[in-house]
């Protein structure tokens, strides 16, 4: 018997835990799959973005490697590192677009050609590169996921 506080006066039912966990009331067929609960995209942007400013701060840090070890600096060299930073600080804010991706690749590359600058800007161009590249394989990964309907949350 069923005391008043147990009745669900929405679904018609008596009895508490009938509706909870066991029917769907959207049409639960086989095959089907909602978005995730939680927007995947959001944390990737956010680790796109941590990512840029790491690595504003590592170039940056190649100022005195190159005044002291690279024979000193110029207008040209130091243009470039504090030009490259200042890029990869206001990419940070725009890795909602859907060109981001390209944009942070781009730097990588731009950032490779610090070689002439000093050898030490293409070893963080490198370190930073597979960073980058592996940042690649997460989103193609989690795209792929997303439309197979595996991430967490699209079978609840």
């Amino acid at each position: 018997m069923s005391t008043p506080s147990d009745a669900n006066p929405e679904s018609g039912d008596h009895e508490s835990g009938d509706h909870e966990f066991g029917d769907h009331e959207f049409g639960d067929t086989a095959g089907e799959f909602g978005p995730p609960t939680k927007d995947p995209w959001k944390s990737f942007r956010g680790v796109m973005a941590g990512t840029l400013i790491l690595e504003a701060i590592v170039v940056l840090l190649a100022l005195p490697v190159v005044a002291v070890v690279g024979g000193g600096l110029t207008a040209a060299s130091a243009g470039f590192i504090i030009g490259l930073a200042v890029l990869m600080i206001l990419g940070a804010g725009i890795q909602g677009k859907p060109w981001a991706m390209g944009f942070n690749v781009a730097l990588q590359v731009i950032l490779l050609f610090g070689f002439f600058v000093h050898p030490s800007i293409a070893g963080v161009a490198i370190t930073f590169g597979i960073v980058w590249g592996y940042l690649v394989y997460l989103q193609r990964d989690i795209k792929r996921r997303m439309d197979k309907g595996l991430l967490p949350g699209q079978r609840d």
